[in-house]
Formats: C-alpha cells, sequence, structure tokens
C-alpha cells in the first residue's frame, strides 16, 4: 500500500464517520416532511458552487477557481479554423498536442508533459476512457454539437463531481449543446457542410426537439471522408530534399448521438445520452528510410450509453448518480507482417461498465463536504493465440471539504482507490491501493473581487495500461505504477469594462510537478506499434500565462485578441541514468499561441498562429534526436446573416497559410496550405 507522505488512519476513521453522517441526512431527508427550497438548475454548470464567470474574447475564466481552468465556449470555438476538439485545445497554454498527421491521424492531448494517460476526458460529465492504451483520439470528437471545451490542471474546482474526476492529474470537459427554444418554437434543426482540401467532405446534421415544457430531446449525426492526400517535404542532413504525397492517410468516419434531458422537478433533473462512432482508415506510417508508401489500416468502432440523475433534498443535501456501459472495438491489418496464420490482422474488444455516486451536504453557509465513490469493471479480449484476457476491477473514492468564507476559499480532498487485476493468462498487473491528498486554495488580497491569487498542491497516481502490460508488440511486464506530485502557484486578473477596453483579463500559473516511475509511449514503424518504458523520475518546472482582450472600435468594428506563453523545462532526473538532466521528448522550452479577431457588422475575419520551439526526439538530448521549431498560420472570413428568414453562417478557411512543411512528431510529417469552405444553416 502506497501513503502518500502522510499518516491517514485519523482521517479515514473521520471519512467513515462522514459517511455514516450523510447516509443518515440522505434518510432523514427522505423520511421528513421538510420545507423544499425551490432551486433552479442549470443543466449545463451543476452546482458550480462560488464560481463567478469572467467573458473575455476567446476564453471563459472561473476566478474564485483554485484550480488553473480555460475554457473554449459556442462563439469562441466558431472563430477558430478547427474541425475537431484536438483542433481547438491547441490554443491551450500548457498543451502539446501530438499529430500524427492529416485528417484521420492519431491526435492526443499533454497537458504540463504529464503525458496523455494523466488528462481524464469527460464528455457532458462522464469519463471517456481506454484501458487498452490510455489514449483517447480527441480528432474523433467533432466540434459540430460542442458548446464547450474547459481544461483544468488539478481537477475541476467543484466538489460535487464524480471520484475520477479527482484522481486524474489533469481534466478535460466537453459540452455538447443544451436545447434552448425561442417562443412558439418546439423544433429547432441545424444543417452544415464542410469540403475543402484532401478530398474532406463532412456532412453533419443536429435535429433539437422539445417534447414538453420539461423534457427535450436530441439527436446529431455526422459523417467524414477525406483521401488524406497532401504534399509534404521530406528532408535528410546529408542533402537529400524531396517534395513527395502523403499516402494511406484516408479516413471514413461516422458519427451519431441521442440524448435525452428531462426537469423531473424543481429540484431533480435526469439525462440519458447514447453515442456511437464507427470508422475505418489508412495508417499512414513514418517516413524512414525512403519508405513512402505504407499499407496498413485501422478500423474502430465505440458505442457508449449513459444516465445521470440529480437530486436536491431541502438545503443541505444534494445527490449525483451516474452509470455508463461502454463497448469498443478495434482491428489492425498490416500486410507486411506474417504470421504462422498468414497476414498479421489483429482484432481487439474492450468493455466497461462503470458506476458513481456523489453526495453532498452543506454543513452551513461556508462549510460542504462530499463523499463520492465509483466502481468500474474493465475487460479486454483478443483473437490472439493464449491472449492473457486482463480484467481490472477500479474502486476509487473521494473524502472532500469546501470552506468559503468573504475573500478566502479552501477546499481538501483525499482521494482513495484499490485496483485489483486478473488475468487468464500471463498475469503481470499487481493489486494497488493507494491514498492521495490533495488541497488548494484561492485568495482575495485586495477589495477588488476582479483579483485572485490561487495555490494547489496534488498526488495522483495511474495503473500501466492494458497494452503497456500484456500487448505483444509493445507489452513490458516490468513496467511500474506512475506517481505524480504537482503544486502551482498562480493569478487571475480582470480589469473593469472601459469605454473602448470592453474586457481585459490576465492569468498567469507557475508549476513545478515530480514525477517517478514515468511511463512514455515512443512510435517506431507505424502507429499500432510503440515502445513502452519508465524513464525513472522526471522534473518538470513551468510558467502558463494567458491575456485576452475585447477592444470596441469605431464604425461598428470591433477587436478580439487573445495570446498564450509556457515556458517549460522537463528533465530526467533518474539517479545515476545516461540521460539525466535533458529534456524528456517532445517537451519544448518554449510555445505559445495568437488568436484574434475582426467583427464588422455582418463579416468575421480571424487569424490565429501557433508556435512550438525545439524539441527532442528521443530521451537523449543529441544532434541526431533534435526536431527544429515549427509555426502555423490560419485564416478565415466568416459571413453571418440572415437568408429567407433563415440563419447562414459561410466561411472560407486558410490553414497553414505561409505553407510551412513541419512535423509535430518526428517522420510524420503534416500538411502544407489547405483550404476549407463551411456552410451552416439554422431552421
Amino acid at each position: 500500500m502506497h501513503l502518500c507522505k502522510l499518516s491517514y488512519r485519523c482521517l479515514l476513521r473521520g471519512g467513515l464517520l462522514l459517511f455514516a453522517c450523510v447516509l443518515f441526512s440522505d434518510v432523514a431527508c427522505a423520511q421528513v416532511n421538510q420545507p423544499v427550497v425551490k432551486k433552479e438548475f442549470d443543466s449545463l454548470k451543476p452546482l458550480h458552487l462560488r464560481e463567478v464567470l469572467l467573458y473575455s474574447s476567446k476564453r471563459e475564466f472561473k476566478i474564485e477557481s483554485p484550480m488553473p481552468v480555460q475554457v473554449l465556449s459556442g462563439k469562441q470555438l466558431e472563430k477558430l479554423n478547427s474541425l475537431s476538439v484536438a483542433d481547438a485545445i491547441r490554443y491551450f497554454s500548457g498543451v502539446q498536442l501530438k499529430d500524427y498527421g492529416g485528417i484521420g491521424g492519431l491526435k492526443t492531448i499533454n497537458v504540463r508533459s504529464l503525458g496523455s494517460a494523466h488528462t481524464a476526458v469527460f464528455y457532458d460529465g462522464m469519463t471517456v476512457g481506454n484501458a487498452q492504451n490510455g489514449q483517447v483520439d480527441l480528432g474523433k470528437y467533432s466540434l459540430a454539437n460542442i458548446e464547450a471545451i474547459e481544461l483544468y490542471n488539478g481537477q475541476k474546482s467543484s466538489i460535487f463531481q464524480p471520484a475520477r474526476g479527482f484522481f486524474a492529474s489533469n481534466t478535460l470537459y466537453l459540452r455538447s449543446r443544451t436545447p434552448e427554444f425561442k417562443r412558439g418554437k418546439n423544433t429547432n434543426i441545424r444543417t452544415a457542410l464542410k469540403t475543402g482540401s484532401f478530398g474532406l467532405f463532412n456532412p453533419s446534421l443536429l435535429i433539437e426537439q422539445k417534447i414538453s415544457e420539461k423534457t427535450s430531446f436530441t439527436t446529431s449525426i455526422e459523417w467524414t471522408k477525406a483521401d488524406g492526400h497532401y504534399k509534404y517535404r521530406y528532408q535528410k542532413k546529408a542533402g537529400y530534399d524531396t517534395t513527395a504525397v502523403r499516402q494511406n492517410g484516408d479516413v471514413a468516419a461516422f458519427r451519431s448521438e441521442i440524448s435525452f434531458n428531462s426537469k423531473i422537478s424543481e429540484t431533480a433533473k435526469a439525462s440519458l445520452k447514447a453515442y456511437f462512432y464507427d470508422s475505418e482508415r489508412g495508417l499512414p506510417g513514418a517516413i524512414l528510410a525512403n519508405n513512402y508508401d505504407h499499407i496498413q489500416r485501422q478500423w474502430d468502432s465505440n458505442f457508449f450509453i449513459h444516465g445521470s440523475y440529480q437530486k436536491s433534498f431541502a438545503d443541505q443535501f444534494d445527490l449525483l448518480a451516474n452509470v455508463k456501459y461502454s463497448k469498443d472495438f478495434s482491428r489492425y491489418i498490416d500486410p507486411d507482417y506474417k504470421t504462422l496464420e498468414g497476414t498479421l490482422d489483429n482484432k481487439y474488444y474492450q468493455n466497461e461498465f462503470y458506476a458513481s455516486i456523489v453526495n453532498l451536504y452543506k454543513v452551513n453557509g461556508w462549510w460542504k463536504i462530499s463523499l463520492a465513490a465509483d466502481f468500474s469493471i474493465n475487460t479486454l479480449d483478443a483473437n490472439l493465440y493464449r491472449f492473457p484476457y486482463p480484467t481490472r476491477y477500479s474502486y476509487l473514492g473521494a473524502l472532500s471539504s469546501e470552506m468559503h468564507w468573504n475573500r478566502f476559499d479552501i477546499q481538501a480532498n483525499l482521494l482513495g482507490t484499490y485496483v485489483q487485476e486478473k488475468a487468464k493468462y500471463f498475469q503481470r498487473g499487481k493489486n494497488q491501493k493507494v491514498f492521495c491528498p490533495v488541497i488548494a486554495a484561492s485568495y482575495q488580497p485586495l477589495q477588488s473581487k476582479n483579483f485572485r491569487l490561487r495555490a494547489f498542491y496534488k498526488e495522483s497516481f495511474r495503473m500501466p495500461t492494458f497494452n503497456d502490460l500484456y500487448y505483444t508488440f509493445i507489452g513490458n511486464s516490468s513496467l511500474k505504477p506512475e506517481f505524480t506530485t504537482q503544486y502551482n502557484f498562480g493569478t487571475t486578473f480582470l480589469l473593469e469594462p472601459k469605454k473602448t477596453l470592453q474586457t481585459a483579463s490576465f492569468q498567469a500559473d507557475i508549476y513545478y510537478n515530480r514525477v517517478k516511475d514515468k511511463i512514455i509511449a515512443m512510435p517506431s514503424s507505424n502507429l499500432f506499434r510503440w515502445t513502452m518504458m519508465n524513464l525513472g523520475e522526471v522534473e518538470i518546472k513551468g510558467f502558463d500565462s494567458s491575456v485576452n482582450l475585447v477592444v470596441k472600435l469605431p464604425a461598428e468594428i470591433s477587436l478580439d485578441l487573445g495570446i498564450s506563453y509556457t515556458y517549460q523545462i522537463a528533465v530526467d532526473i533518474t539517479p545515476k541514468g545516461t540521460t539525466y538532466g535533458d529534456q524528456i521528448p517532445y517537451v519544448p522550452e518554449n510555445s505559445g499561441t495568437l488568436t484574434s479577431g475582426i467583427n464588422w457588422k455582418k463579416w468575421q475575419l480571424n487569424y490565429s498562429f501557433i508556435y512550438t520551439g525545439e524539441r527532442y526526439s528521443q530521451k537523449a538530448n543529441i544532434p541526431i534526436n533534435y526536431i527544429q521549431p515549427w509555426y502555423t498560420s490560419d485564416m478565415a472570413i466568416i459571413w453571418d446573416a440572415a437568408i429567407l428568414k433563415k440563419s447562414v453562417k459561410i466561411g472560407v478557411e486558410v490553414n497553414n497559410l505561409l505553407n510551412q512543411y513541419y512535423d509535430v512528431v518526428l517522420n510524420f510529417p503534416m500538411p502544407g496550405r489547405n483550404y476549407r469552405l463551411n456552410i451552416a444553416i439554422n431552421f
């Protein structure tokens, strides 16, 4: 059992006592006929206690949150040249997006160099996981039905959330649209089409239907098809330089969603959501040894259904219950790899059952406590001979307390997990019992409510994935679990609106992360084969900052401007390691983004710029592993008006305006200049 530097015996006893009190309060509230205080529930932001939203040109700031948070919402998302969630999150500070090229390429997020497995992804409040490889491909999630994207360093600041939300080092929340109906209107229809370079054809349809005053229904479908052919430049230091066309980068994907939202009463609401995604794609592979052609193929099918129920009892107790079932299938074919049975053809079947319950108890006006418990079962099957067939049982618990005074907020969590693993053959994963503390605070040092200081300390943990342990090509039975420690200190500041300067906001954070037995995945000859390893210990020091302005100019012109910058040193500090003091792979010291927009009547002109500094592709910081900096510029012009009383939006985009040839991941070249046409009509 791992104890995170503290003795928890007293805390555990207190937790059991608190659990009994919460259960007693639940029964008492259900049995005693107490007057019910009327509450208004916002289905997008359930019980975000004491959070104040400050809107700027590109992001929202939750100024009282002790955890750094960045938000891109509806109108701001529309101003970015983004096809998927992965494209949009590139504009967050402290984020590296690993992109393996093209529309169909794998896209994963790395926040503050902790790795993609340390960022939990939530879709409408429910976690989206992958026990097989720990990688959530954000390129699969379209922006067609996304209303907001929130990125939290540490965890979401509300204590009224499932236990999984507390355990990750970082959390990414995706919120789909919630129907809003004008008076006398019961149906909203939005149809859109995106087309452009690489043979892109991307139609989508969104239908929102009011069933009654308290219940609504939403369905969204989308199809994406592209051939993935684009020019790229391939150079060698010996002087070899050629321009080629990327092959085997095609993709065909279908996505559909259906959801019901019901306000059962003034104090209760429920939702039900089903999601299906199916795709076939080529894996373009790395450009190595003059090999430009690859023929590997991959199929993915993802389905989940989840339900959520939230109720408030009187003015003291709130309950949140979630349940989810997901089923994932993936198939990989490599004609170049021969087995005794013939061509390599691997099929994987992953299932998960997940349930959670959250109890929030309001002790008084300034003190709230919560207890969250989660349970999940993950299984993995395959068509491989003597495959281990692992099963993982996870039990998570989070005991939380939040105290709020006039100018000071403090939050403390005690996180406990027990992971039990079984395998039919070749047992590798070990059972784990872990307790980790979290403490966070926010303070207003001045009379102005627009300036806050914040800080947090957090310890977290993750198990190796099934692929880390068992997969034939990449499995590593000697892998150890990964433990992280995070420290953060920062500030958020908002200027009062002026006649010309409508909004000016600023936030900055310095942070220190330490990772023990860090697990990294290094791509090899193609995207389905990786090399897994423990780096030992990694030390990460960094600084994030962002500034956002909205300026009103004469002649009905407004200017939006957002700037973010990250400085980061992430080095291997494994004692007696051969790469001691070297920057870990694919982490730049300097990176930044600029987003801007000029609005005039029915027209918008948007420009965005992304810069990523020099990096290294391997553990050793030697010249042969050096990767040059890269940058891209994107531009779009949008016309938004009404035709025949229907809202019509037409946009033309130019991405990689300066036609820069670059690699996000070495030997996986990215597209040069490309174009996109967007048309959307609301009925």
